[in-house]
């Protein structure tokens, strides 16, 4: 009978196949962290406009007149949502 001579003790290491499976978790992970490495350098995230501050008073004054707005129907949908007293039965 005929022996696979990677299963022999004194065989050298890169011939079982359980080390390359061991060293190939490692690796992709390597491969990935590149990859994202170069993903991150070639499309940098843009930068804070200089007057963010200003601009963000601006949305916050756009959604409070929009809240202002909204108000008759947000009372007219609690209103309708609320029963009477006759319905919940007082």
């Amino acid at each position: 009978m005929q022996t696979d001579k990677s299963l022999e003790p004194g065989a050298p290491w890169w011939t079982f196949p359980l080390v390359w499976m061991v060293i190939a978790g490692p690796a992709i992970v390597v491969v990935a962290g590149f990859v994202t490495l170069w993903l991150a350098m070639r499309a940098p995230d843009p930068l804070v406009a200089e007057d963010y501050y200003r601009r963000g008073l601006e949305i916050n004054k756009t959604l409070a007149t929009q809240d202002k707005a909204l108000m008759p129907a947000v009372q007219g949908r609690n209103h309708a949502a609320t029963p009477t007293a006759e319905q919940a039965g007082r």
